[in-house]
């Protein structure tokens, strides 16, 4: 048996970017006597490993990391974002086109809202990305029921408390009312568990459709719901600083080619919400 070098990263991070299974599935994986580094089975996930070591999972070759890539996802109503869902739920990850590799989400979307969500096939990357000191914004359509006056919303733009709970300040205007309901723009730093929706409901407003079409310089664009593209690399490049030449790229698999829908302002083109 080969000796293991204790330079290099942890195993369940090796195993993840190589799509094997996430960080803490790939605990699991070495818990359980699965995965052997240089012919020996190791129990611990403790344990870095370096390209020079052998890893095999139930007895196979991994194969070569890939590196970190990052796609946009029109997250559809009606899905929530987890791999599994104790309430038998579908899942985002259950309806993701074929062809693409094992990924994570960059954040939540609820299971309400739709929308972009970013989904990586690198855990760094995915930590990166969800940090509230990149300070990013999250813009969102938002429409409520009823006709919001601008001071009415005065109270989300100076930030609220609510259960104990402190918001930061959002940026909240009018669109366009329609109807029965208006369109609003809103945009918050934190992206915290049902903010937009508390903080309306704080304001006597109901939201009965959230649309996110930015997160960060990332643009929801023209996706259509249930749609994906990848973020060239130059474009990681150029927005984070990662080292993705062009020529790592891997071939992409082949598929049905996605369908590809006209950009559309939802307010205007959308009359009724689809139902899921």
């Amino acid at each position: 048996m080969e000796p293991i070098d204790h330079k290099g990263d942890r195993i369940a991070k090796v195993l993840a970017r190589t799509g094997v299974a996430s960080r803490r599935e790939a605990e699991r994986m070495i818990l359980a006597g699965r995965v052997s580094v240089n012919g020996r089975v190791i129990d611990s996930p403790a344990l870095n490993v370096s390209d020079s070591d052998r890893i095999s999972v139930d007895g196979a070759p991994i194969g070569e990391p890939d590196r970190a890539r990052l796609w946009r996802y029109y997250k559809p109503t009606g899905l929530v974002t987890t791999e599994r869902d104790e309430k038998g739920r579908n899942t985002v990850f259950d309806n993701l086109p074929e062809g693409l590799p094992r990924v994570m989400s960059v954040g939540r979307l609820d299971l309400n809202s739709e929308g972009l969500l970013l989904l990586t096939n690198d855990g760094g990357l995915k930590r990166r990305l969800e940090l509230p000191s990149t300070g990013w914004v999250r813009k969102y359509r938002v429409r409520v029921n009823g006709t919001p006056a601008d001071a009415q919303l005065e109270p989300l733009r100076k930030g609220l408390v609510l259960d104990g709970e402190r918001f930061q300040p959002m940026m909240v205007s009018i669109d366009r009312q329609q109807g029965a309901n208006a369109w609003l723009t809103v945009a918050i730093r934190e992206g915290r568990n049902r903010e937009i929706r508390r903080a309306m409901e704080a304001a006597e407003l109901k939201v009965n459709r959230l649309i996110r079409i930015s997160y960060g310089p990332f643009q929801l664009g023209e996706l259509g719901p249930g749609e994906v593209d990848e973020i060239k690399p130059k474009v990681l490049r150029d927005q984070l600083g990662l080292e993705t030449p062009e020529g790592t790229a891997k071939p992409k698999p082949k598929g049905k080619p996605q369908k590809r829908t006209r950009a559309m302002d939802p307010s205007r083109s959308l009359r009724k919400p689809r139902q899921t």
